[in-house]
């Protein structure tokens, strides 16, 4: 049996379950929590290996053993012919907070290589509503939890796991959470294409998609979620910007969070916060000018775009340096999209020129509300309009939820 210890962020469990009263101002819509698995709370559970459901990708569970379901697939961005795959626990509820959960688990076969093998990942919800990032073990997560969830991830042909045994305690104080914008930087972004691919998710990539990739699981969203979601925009002509959700795990790196401080930054700490990896290596030889996995790094991306993020909400024609935001590193109210491409306007009306898109299932940030031009969208028939920065508007008649608190008018 292996032994691995995890930091579980998390957010408090009386205030985490009284923010799903909050209300959205002149709306009437309350805020939406993720729902919570229905078992007895506990500190100490087994994982259920054998479930495979919409959220795990390309595993399959064989006389009690996880193990990659197709052993050709891999990552679409990576580009790498090393099969991957994951499955993601249902939440669960603890019956004390907790910021540390310890991982034992059994029957883990030999990987194929570096960089292959078991990973198991934990996440917890924060305070303000909004899931952390996933973490790996021994690594400090930022406040006690009382709901996690639990990922685990195989990487080469000879990765299986029997069993998983989780234990969580408390080692850290609750935090306080003040509203935030979220980190910024500029970094290189290049075109991801390889339609008909498949993502880290599981997402199959169409023509004109919209989704980016970044080089550490630890943003990386379910498919058809968009826990994490960051905003992209140019830096050069006319201003436009994309919010989409995070769906694979690439350029060249699959450790480099390079948005986090040193503290925390899985790989390659002495670099600046805000440096990706392959930067670094391409423009001052960093690593011998190497990724992680040896390959020579032909450009410095940090961000890779698909390409309806790419050439129609960006409208970039090569690849390019562009600002961006990772919003889950932010706190405040945050609205959930369904599926549906949004035009981002510059008022609260039909009227204006796009300036962007927000992607199907994004979770992006509200400021304030507006009243403007009336909407019929997927969800209601609404005036209301949801001011996510300042000169971006979004029509709330296609919000299918509010989280994190109240809403006020702008």
């Amino acid at each position: 049996m292996r032994h691995q210890t995890l930091f579980r962020s998390g957010r408090l469990g009386a205030l985490a379950l009284t923010l799903v009263a909050g209300m959205i101002a002149g709306t009437g819509l309350p805020a939406q929590a993720d729902p919570v698995r229905q078992d007895d709370p506990s500190n100490t559970w087994s994982a259920d290996l054998v479930t495979i459901d919409d959220d795990d990708t390309n595993v399959t569970n064989v006389d009690g053993r996880l193990r990659l379901a197709d052993l050709t697939r891999t990552p679409a961005s990576l580009r790498r012919p090393v099969p991957e795959g994951m499955l993601v626990t249902a939440t669960h509820q603890l019956a004390t907070p907790a910021d540390l959960v310890t991982a034992d688990y059994k029957g883990v076969g030999p990987g194929a290589g570096a960089g292959t093998g078991v990973t198991i990942e934990v996440r917890g919800q924060q305070a303000d509503g909004e899931w952390g990032e996933w973490r790996e073990a021994g690594t400090a997560l930022s406040e006690p939890t009382l709901l996690v969830q639990v990922r685990v991830v195989l990487t080469g042909a000879n990765a299986t796991i029997g069993e998983l045994a989780l234990s969580a305690t408390l080692t850290a104080s609750p935090k306080t959470h003040a509203a935030t914008p979220g980190l910024t930087y500029r970094v290189f972004a290049t075109r991801e294409g390889l339609v008909g691919g498949t993502t880290a998710n599981g997402h199959v990539i169409t023509s004109r998609d919209h989704f980016v990739a970044l080089p550490s699981r630890r943003g990386l969203a379910a498919r058809n979620a968009g826990d994490y979601t960051v905003k992209v925009c140019t830096t050069s002509g006319t201003l436009r910007c994309e919010y989409a959700p995070v769906w694979d795990v690439g350029p060249w790196n699959t450790t480099d969070d390079y948005w986090n401080p040193s503290a925390t930054r899985q790989s390659w700490k002495d670099l600046p916060q805000g440096r990706p990896e392959a930067q670094a290596a391409y423009q001052n030889n960093y690593n011998g000018g190497e990724d992680q996995f040896g390959r020579q790094v032909a450009n410095p991306a940090g961000i890779d775009l698909a390409d309806g993020t790419f050439w129609d909400g960006l409208k970039l024609t090569d690849n390019s340096w562009v600002n961006v935001s990772y919003l889950w590193t932010g706190t405040g109210s945050r609205a959930t999209l369904g599926n549906d491409l949004l035009n981002i306007r510059p008022s609260a009306s039909t009227s204006g020129t796009a300036l962007g898109y927000v992607a199907p299932y994004s979770r992006v940030p509200v400021e304030c509300f507006a009243t403007g031009t009336t909407v019929t969208g997927t969800y209601r028939t609404s005036n209301q309009w949801d001011r996510l920065a300042t000169g971006q508007f979004i029509s709330h008649a296609y919000v299918a939820s509010i989280t994190g608190g109240t809403v006020a008018a702008c």
